[in-house]
């Protein structure tokens, strides 16, 4: 029965592969790329990004285009702001409402919040029971503070103090079903359902509708959350569990990974044995890493798996920072004639981007010279073609189209004397919220790419110039562009470049640290407007992708 299941499944993933592939070639245009996307799921909204990294195969990667330049300075009423908090990092854009419209989703520190997709206007908040609910009077007071400080021991204060906020912060990772039912995993091991007071109304008032909350035994707050294509929830554990729910929560299945009893709590540069989103393939074989390992978990519709003879694996990765992979899995190629493949950038100082077989291990792969694990079918350093660069880190996932991937730096350029050496600090202070500044401004990006006639991974191009201070790129796969919130002579911008060259295509200057990223990822919507989770709300940048013509 579990095999009859897996074939239609993937004959179900085979039609709507095919339904993208029909519509990209209706988009199909000089720049476009000819990538097959992964398919779509049916239990998600049916929008450009339902889910964190907006698909199950978490790639960052859309099939509509997004702007096109040309390179100059936005009006004011070219940028949409929704003042909605602190730490508003991941949307979920709804599907149609009967009325023809659609919401968006966010959730931050203290609230949740649902925005009009036309007006951009907040319909709806939800503030956590028990929250200090911020107001728009106290972002403006913050925002004032820090342009007025962003550099030297005074940005340093200013940015501990604002980290020292979040630690409320709901879970990051968030999902939006076909039904506009919304998923946030909290910190106490509770998972809620959130939906509308009146389901016909997408403007009225959000109301928790459910909630489920794991068993005892199951420890760890939720780092991570997906769906699989027959429509249970998934959830990891920074301890190494993962759950299957489903979506009525009345049953769940649960399992632990191999080596979670090894696992060491308590180290503050850990980040948690687990510490990042997991991708979910079409026939729904789940992919986590923790801190050594790369898992593959196998969801057989009754249960969830770790054996070997029902498909999951276990394969180890090279770690010499102790830290693990700061990546999501990011899952590649998805026809028949595609190599299936899954990626993860891994914990070296340098770090590599490393590729494993996600199926079968071809018979006649003899294995990558010098690796240990079979299963790696390939590994390039991320070192911008410096071969004596001392650090290469990123905290973003690695983007993924076709059988490209893009990685970006998030090393600073400097380090304050006085600032305590910590992965973490580094991120929320120097690279968060003093992430414009020069001084600690990282630079550079690379893209690699996959050749399946030599089974060999390697670098294609390097961008030195160009910087992603600690944002998450999202690629268009219509206009060949991939796009980040970047910053030159310390204002925060937006850039293109071009993803066959890693030439630069344009940039958008958008101004002050209101526009600074913080981490969240580039979101094209579905007319190829560009949103992202902004210091103290969300942002959009109203521009028709028709621009360069205009």
């Amino acid at each position: 029965m579990c095999e009859i299941r897996r074939l239609q499944k993937r004959a179900r993933s085979v039609v709507f592969s095919g339904i993208l592939v029909l519509s990209l070639f209706a988009l199909s245009g000089e720049s476009s790329l000819a990538v097959e996307p992964p398919p779509r799921n049916p239990f998600l909204a049916d929008s450009n990004c339902a889910i964190g990294h907006c698909s199950p195969a978490q790639q960052d990667s859309y099939v509509g285009p997004g702007p096109q330049g040309p390179t100059r300075t936005l009006a004011p009423s070219e940028i949409d702001f929704a003042p909605l908090g602190q730490l508003h990092m991941s949307p979920a854009i709804s599907g149609l409402y009967p009325d023809g419209s659609r919401v968006i989703w966010s959730n931050g520190v203290d609230r949740i919040a649902k925005v009009d997709y036309d007006s951009f206007d907040v319909l709806s908040e939800y503030v956590f029971p028990g929250a200090e609910r911020t107001t728009p009077e106290d972002g403006e007071e913050f925002l004032e503070r820090i342009n007025r400080h962003h550099s030297g021991v005074l940005g340093v204060v200013n940015a501990m103090r604002y980290a020292s906020t979040l630690g409320g912060m709901a879970g990051i990772y968030t999902l939006l079903d076909v039904d506009h039912n919304y998923y946030i995993g909290a910190r106490d091991g509770t998972l809620n359902a959130y939906a509308e007071a009146d389901p016909s109304d997408p403007s009225s008032p959000i109301i928790l509708s459910r909630s489920f909350r794991l068993p005892d035994h199951i420890t760890g707050s939720m780092v991570g959350m997906n769906m699989t294509f027959d429509g249970w929830l998934v959830v990891a554990t920074e301890h190494g569990w993962v759950v299957a729910i489903s979506r009525d929560f009345k049953v769940h299945h649960a399992v632990q990974l191999r080596h979670a009893d090894e696992r060491v709590d308590g180290d503050d540069e850990s980040f948690g044995w687990i510490r990042n989103g997991f991708a979910i393939d079409s026939v729904d074989g789940i992919y986590i890493a923790s801190r050594d390992h790369l898992h593959k978990v196998m969801w057989t519709g009754i249960s969830l798996s770790i054996n070997e003879s029902e498909g999951a694996w276990t394969a180890r990765y090279p770690n010499a920072t102790g830290l693990g992979t700061g990546a999501t899995p990011t899952l590649m190629g998805f026809g028949d004639g595609e190599d299936h493949l899954v990626i993860i950038s891994d914990g070296e100082k340098v770090m590599n981007v490393t590729v494993f077989w996600r199926d079968d291990i071809p018979a006649d792969w003899s294995g990558v010279a010098g690796e240990g694990e079979r299963r790696i079918a390939g590994r390039a350093r991320a070192d911008l073609g410096d071969t004596d660069l001392e650090s290469f880190q990123t905290e973003q996932s690695q983007v993924v189209a076709g059988v490209g991937v893009l990685v970006v730096n998030n090393t600073p350029r400097n380090r304050p004397w006085y600032l305590p050496h910590s992965p973490r600090l580094d991120f929320l202070v120097l690279l968060g919220l003093m992430g414009s500044n020069p001084d600690h401004q990282p630079f550079g990006a690379q893209k690699f790419e996959w050749n399946s006639d030599k089974r060999s991974f390697e670098s294609v191009w390097v961008n030195r110039e160009i910087s992603s201070p600690n944002g998450v790129p999202g690629v268009s796969i219509k206009n060949g562009l991939a796009y980040f919130v970047g910053a030159r002579e310390d204002r925060w911008t937006l850039e293109a470049i071009d993803w066959k060259t890693g030439q630069s295509s344009f940039h958008w200057v958008m101004g002050d640290q209101r526009h600074n990223g913080l981490g969240s990822a580039v979101v094209l919507d579905d007319q190829g407007r560009v949103h992202f989770g902004g210091t103290w709300g969300r942002i959009r940048l109203n521009v028709p992708f028709e621009s360069e013509d205009n």
